[in-house]
């Protein structure tokens, strides 16, 4: 049996040296060498001492928040294609792990994304996108490892104060029936559990979690903490016995899974990939993709590092890894500091220059006979290569030892696995902008998701509704359903705001039919060129139009109501559908209630573009309809 393997390698071999001889003159590609020909660097490659570290995978977040916003409302074929790219082994990403957000009602980087249980006797299993993100992550790979991490939590958890250790059993039920919901409704088996997504742990809130899950059977859940800074909560952990034994991992992992959220909302295009265009189907395959395949497609978890590995000599590292039963990946790169630099932490300059790098084979990977290789260039377009096959580097009279010439910007992958492949689709359709004229009437008796297409809540929770009483035109509604603010991550704004549309917008007339829920206090409004969301949602600025339930209306030049262009009395009351228009044009902007003007030509010379949105005046019930948008750039 073991000739084998090494009668095959000299076949392919022979039929690798005849096509590398046709090809010369073609592109340039790296320099690779079976000897000790140059001068450089010696990395020896051993598991004769034992092995290293086992590798738990590669994954990315879907959250932290509302990263994937978009990527639901995207036609077919062309969001399955882009769930292959993420998640479909050897062919694209090839992801190991899927970390999702648990949803908590508040604004958790670009958006919020729904609780399931919004109050306290509230429980709903199909609320956003997540649960749905998860089975199609597991359709394509069912060994996929899951994991769930809060970022917020709904209000009614705090007790009256804005922090999830109020009441300690309280929370760790909350994210218990989470896990239980996942696989009672969805079949879907959670793997790790999270604390609090870069925010304080509490020491006796981890051990009530872990006593919580052994209680309802889920020993085999692992906790992972903190998502801080790991260094407070190891110190912890090397002082506590018992929150030592109930801690499994300490960790991050890579945000965001995909860019799936308006792009001028923070940290845009900061995915793997990017797919923010679900009316024209345009997305774009990103170079994160590839560099992800370079390790994802040639290990798995449960292998284990070589003790063996570190930094090369003009920069860059190399790791090797093996499943112990004989295969070995081997993944060099040279990635100067301007291909590397990340949101956070900060990364100190360091230098990469040309070198020649030589990697000796000892142990039980003397015998290896052949690898293959894959590569990769980042930089100018020009010289531009992603995730590019190479011919096979041949071991058999080298002495198991082979010399890489590396430039700056490169990755390579050596492995004896054959399963790599550079997956690919037709190309999607071209980029185009949000449609100029936009409506939506939210007349959908058994939604597949809870929020309708393309509105993004940036504070607040709005969901597809079905009054019951009403047999009429409003019996399909959207609906503002948060009446308590959360426990936030971020600074949610004290009004609830749903975005949509494109930012370049300039001259629009906005119209929805809106209903205030809430008796004298309640109010709602729309707006048009809001020019700021996510994180930064408190400040946005744009027109607002303003009704309240007390019988008054104001206009204002911001969310937080500051800046007030007009106010007076209107004849509104709760209880009773409205129909709201706004009309902006250059530096005028005019109101219309029930079709009859209520304000006119009042300057608005800031912002000069933005989105659309619709909102009310505080965490309350209220309603929207019939939502119509015309705009121009």
């Amino acid at each position: 049996m073991a000739e084998r393997p090494l009668q095959a390698s000299r076949q392919r071999r022979g039929k690798a040296m005849t096509a590398a001889a046709g090809s010369a003159g073609h592109a340039a590609v790296p320099l690779l060498l079976c000897a000790l020909l140059v001068p450089g660097g010696a990395y020896v490659l051993d598991d004769s001492d034992g092995l290293g570290r086992e590798f738990d995978g590669v994954g990315a977040v879907s959250g932290g928040g509302a990263t994937s916003r978009l990527l639901v409302n995207y036609p077919e074929p062309y969001r399955s294609q882009i769930l292959d790219y993420l998640f479909k082994p050897n062919f694209g990403a090839s992801l190991h792990i899927l970390k999702v957000e648990i949803g908590g009602d508040g604004q958790t980087t670009d958006g919020t994304e729904p609780s399931h249980m919004h109050y306290a006797l509230d429980e709903n299993y199909f609320r956003g996108y997540e649960w749905w993100l998860m089975k199609e992550a597991k359709k394509r790979n069912p060994n996929i490892i899951l994991m769930g991490l809060p970022w917020s939590f709904p209000g009614w958890l705090g007790k009256g104060f804005n922090w999830p250790y109020v009441n300690l059993q309280l929370t760790a039920y909350y994210i218990m029936t989470w896990i239980v919901g996942a696989k009672h409704y969805h079949d879907l088996d959670i793997d790790y559990i999270g604390i609090w997504n870069e925010r304080s742990f509490d020491i006796n809130y981890i051990k009530v979690l872990r006593r919580m899950l052994n209680y309802q059977g889920l020993d085999r859940v692992k906790i992972i903490a903190s998502d801080n800074l790991w260094e407070p909560i190891s110190a912890s952990m090397l002082l506590d016995s018992e929150l030592l034994k109930v801690i499994d991992v300490i960790g991050t992992i890579a945000w965001n899974l995909v860019a799936s959220y308006y792009e001028q909302l923070p940290y845009g295009r900061c995915g793997l990939m990017t797919a923010q265009e679900p009316w024209s189907g345009h997305y774009e395959v990103e170079s994160p993709i590839w560099v992800s395949a370079h390790t994802t497609q040639f290990t798995q978890p449960g292998w284990y590092y070589l003790k063996t590995v570190g930094h090369l000599e003009k920069g860059g590292s190399y790791v090797a890894l093996t499943d112990g039963l004989g295969n070995l990946t081997i993944i060099v790169e040279t990635m100067s500091h301007k291909q590397s630099a990340c949101i956070r932490p900060f990364l100190p300059y360091f230098n990469v220059s040309h070198q020649f790098a030589t990697f000796v084979l000892k142990g039980s990977f003397s015998e290896i006979p052949e690898l293959q290789v894959w590569y990769t260039k980042l930089g100018k377009p020009s010289e531009r290569y992603l995730f590019k096959q190479l011919d096979s580097l041949w071991l058999l009279d080298s002495s198991s030892t082979f010399t890489l010439e590396l430039q700056e910007d490169e990755i390579f992958t050596l492995t004896t696995l054959t399963v790599g492949r550079k997956g690919s689709y037709p190309l999607p359709p071209k980029s185009e902008p949000f449609p100029q004229i936009y409506e939506d009437d939210f007349d959908v008796d058994y939604p597949f998701f809870s929020e309708a297409p393309n509105f993004a809540d940036q504070t607040g929770v709005f969901e597809y509704f079905m009054n019951i009483e009403d047999p009429g035109e409003h019996r399909f509604t959207l609906r503002q359903v948060l009446n308590q603010r959360p426990i936030t991550w971020a600074a949610d704004a004290y009004n609830t705001i749903s975005i949509i549309g494109d930012y370049k917008w300039s001259n629009l007339t906005v119209r929805c039919d809106v209903y205030i829920e809430t008796p004298e206090k309640g109010g709602v409004f729309i707006a048009g060129r809001v020019n700021k969301g996510g994180i930064l949602i408190r400040s946005a600025r744009g027109v607002f139009f303003w009704i309240f339930a007390n019988g008054t209306y104001r206009v204002t030049g911001d969310l937080a109501g500051w800046i007030i262009y007009a106010l007076g009395h209107v004849d509104v009351t709760a209880k009773k559908w409205y129909t709201l228009t706004l009309i902006i044009k250059g530096q005028l902007s005019s109101g219309m209630l029930n079709g009859k003007t209520v304000w006119k030509n009042i300057p608005v010379s800031f912002p000069k573009n933005g989105w659309a949105a619709i909102g009310t005046h505080s965490f309350e019930f209220a309603q929207f309809d019939n939502f119509h948008v015309e705009a121009t750039r």
